[in-house]
């Protein structure tokens, strides 16, 4: 249970990070990149919370799991469109891939308990 709430508090403290960087976006990016990402991640922490309270978790990691991932190339097009400063996209991705981690270990302890 500890290795799940780990989970859902990265993904929390992802957001609380990124949403205010989301809303600095030019407006011409905003409401395109910045909408997706801030649904994506937000999806993200919704599936992990359900997750949590649930038998099939299984599922429900593996869509966080690809989320993660989309998020992860929309983050690279901010970085390459200038969007986003190195140091601003190098912290949010250790970050994510962090989450993904723990995500990923999450989703080996539940295949290994399906056996």
């Amino acid at each position: 249970m500890a290795d799940e709430m780990k989970a859902v508090a990265k993904m929390y403290d992802v957001l609380k990070w990124l949403l205010p960087q989301v809303s600095k976006l030019p407006r011409s990016h905003k409401f395109t990149l910045g909408d997706r990402i801030t649904d994506l991640g937000l999806d993200v922490l919704g599936l992990l919370i359900e997750a949590s309270y649930t038998r099939r978790k299984l599922d429900l990691l593996c869509q966080a799991n690809i989320r993660l991932e989309q998020m992860r190339y929309l983050l690279r097009l901010c970085r390459d469109l200038d969007l986003l400063s190195l140091k601003r996209y190098g912290y949010i991705s250790r970050e994510i891939n962090e989450a993904g981690s723990l995500v990923g270990g999450w989703i080996k302890q539940q295949r290994g308990n399906a056996r």
